[in-house]
């Protein structure tokens, strides 16, 4: 893949030395096609969304201990965190995702600045080491049974890992298709609701493998799953390419101010006044608050598909009829297609919204989340009440797509606010949002659950309520989206200000090459690098077909 490739010293800025892993040489060259740069994105993503896919491991690290002594029944966090011959209980495991998802937003919000800087190249290797590394350091922690040592590595430096490679591609990509923002990072964001798709099922034929002579297999499998992320995002980091300021598509113009492009500045906000502003903060909470509503349907879908359906959903009249050990097998399955038919509307949904944004605005897209949204939460108890089970997953599978689709579509609606030039970094604070909602939100949910049982009302109606209260939240949401306004001028950089940071990025050298680079063919590379990210992709979809088959 051709990029800046003059002398390999070649030095800048009074002599400065340029390394391999430099912004400067990541610059495209002549013969570059831009098409290239999604599949970099999607190889970084699909590992990273492995995040939705650990609750694979969760029951197997519970049971790591064949035989532990009477006196672990009571064991807490602290003694659990350094235990060799108790088993962990499975809330002490699933605290990993709550470290790693905490991590994401800290992290991006750190670094998002230095990796505009640093460029996709370093950002991404970085990443690469930093989620591959952390699962090796969690695998060593099982097989070595301390706790801690999984907290460390899977949750913290996984953390890191996915926050770098999470707004790694975003900047890039939005720069390399003006043209289509909400679509380029649709394609890269969709690889992270698809990892799970091709992440879960990985993951649970090595436990299989290396469980084949004792033991749960965990060990091994999160050493070896790492170990192939490691490779598969490097790769996909050595592939980036950035276009020289300036350069804009063969033949495109940007749009007038007019429908829905009214709503994109012509000029750039720095993130040291762009979180300061209130176009911020409401996009901040549009996300909260949408990510909020969508994690109260993944945490209680398979539950409530089964406490609201229960013997319908196996041919019989009466919900609430005792089943037998086969009837409650086949409900438990039928719970599972919907947890792979959400995965698979997660990840599709991303692309389909995010494109659909390019058309209508990203501003009337979230118009459209939100509406539909509040509709579909309100008529969820009712077909519940009617047992009209097909509807009910009907529903959710389309507010899992706009979940997915809020993640995708939100990286070009901050960079139609805020301009190009430091998105990845804004993009970076504002995961903060999905940072809160997911340490948040989970705890409101189980919260609102708990005072209503204890409060006598009917399990198959604990989720009417939680329900209409997410739909609530939806509205909050409508109506800080409604308030989002174009940024006044006096918020945006001046020239001057602009041409510093982008000579922090070295790209004065290169600016020349504007108008020439990237004219290149797709090629046999173009085919080879998109069949390397979609054959895994396709083989996931299919594996969650192949599950939600079992709904019908």
């Amino acid at each position: 893949m051709d990029g800046i490739t003059e002398e390999d010293s070649w030095t800048s800025d009074g002599g400065r030395s340029v390394g391999f892993f430099d912004r400067e040489r990541t610059i495209a060259g002549p013969r570059f096609n831009r098409w290239l740069v999604p599949t970099a994105a999607l190889a970084i993503h699909l590992c990273i969304g492995m995040a939705y896919g650990f609750s694979v491991f969760w029951l197997p690290m519970s049971n790591e201990i064949a035989n532990p002594p009477a006196s672990c029944a009571d064991i807490g966090l602290m003694q659990a965190l350094t235990t060799t011959t108790c088993n962990w209980t499975v809330a002490q495991v699933t605290y990993v995702f709550g470290i790693f998802i905490a991590m994401l937003g800290v992290s991006a919000a750190i670094w998002g600045a230095w990796l505009e800087h640093a460029g996709p190249r370093k950002a991404g290797c970085i990443a690469a080491l930093c989620w591959g590394g952390g699962m090796i350091v969690g695998g060593i922690g099982v097989m070595v049974h301390q706790l801690w040592l999984v907290y460390l590595g899977a949750g913290v430096l996984g953390g890191v890992g996915q926050g770098l490679g999470y707004i790694t591609p975003v900047s890039t990509l939005i720069k390399w298709f003006p043209d289509r923002r909400g679509m380029a990072t649709g394609f890269a964001i969709m690889g992270y609701g698809g990892g799970a798709m091709v992440g879960a099922p990985l993951a649970v034929l090595l436990m299989g493998y290396f469980s084949a002579n004792g033991g749960t297999g965990v060990a091994m499998t999160l050493i070896v799953m790492g170990i192939i992320y490691m490779v598969v995002m490097a790769s996909g980091a050595l592939g980036f390419r950035v276009p020289p300021n300036g350069w804009r598509p063969q033949g495109w113009q940007p749009p007038e101010d007019h429908g829905a492009n009214a709503m994109i500045t012509k000029g750039h906000v720095h993130l040291n006044r762009a979180w300061k502003t209130r176009q911020f903060w409401l996009i901040w909470g549009v996300l909260f608050l949408n990510v909020t509503a969508g994690i109260a349907v993944i945490s209680m879908a398979s539950p409530m598909l089964q406490d609201v359906f229960g013997g319908s959903l196996v041919g019989l009249d009466d919900a609430s009829a005792t089943l037998s050990e086969a009837q409650k097998a086949a409900v438990v399955a039928a719970a599972a297609g919907l947890v792979g038919l959400i995965s698979l509307f997660n990840s599709v949904g991303r692309l389909f919204w995010a494109s659909l944004s390019d058309r209508i605005g990203r501003k009337n897209t979230y118009h459209c989340f939100f509406v539909i949204g509040i509709a579909l939460y309100c008529l969820l108890p009712t077909w519940g009440h009617l047992n009209m089970a097909g509807v009910f997953v009907i529903s959710i599978c389309i507010i899992l797509s706009m979940y997915g689709g809020g993640f995708a579509t939100v990286p070009a609606y901050l960079a139609d606010i805020f301009g190009t030039q430091m998105v990845g970094a804004i993009h970076g604070r504002l995961l903060t949002a999905w940072t809160a909602a997911g340490l948040i939100g989970p705890l409101i949910i189980a919260a609102l659950r708990e005072a209503q049982l204890d409060a006598g009302v009917a399990p198959s109606l604990v989720y009417d309520r939680t329900l209409y209260i997410m739909a609530g939240l939806l509205l909050l949401g409508l109506i800080c989206n409604a308030l989002v306004r174009p940024v006044k001028a006096s918020d945006q950089m001046t020239e001057e200000e602009v041409a510093h940071e982008r000579s922090l990025q070295h790209e004065h050298r290169v600016t020349a090459d504007a108008n020439t680079a990237a004219r290149g063919k797709f090629g046999i590379m173009g085919v080879l690098c998109w069949l390397g990210v979609g054959i895994p992709f396709l083989i996931g979809l299919y594996i969650a077909l192949e599950k939600a088959a079992a709904l019908f």
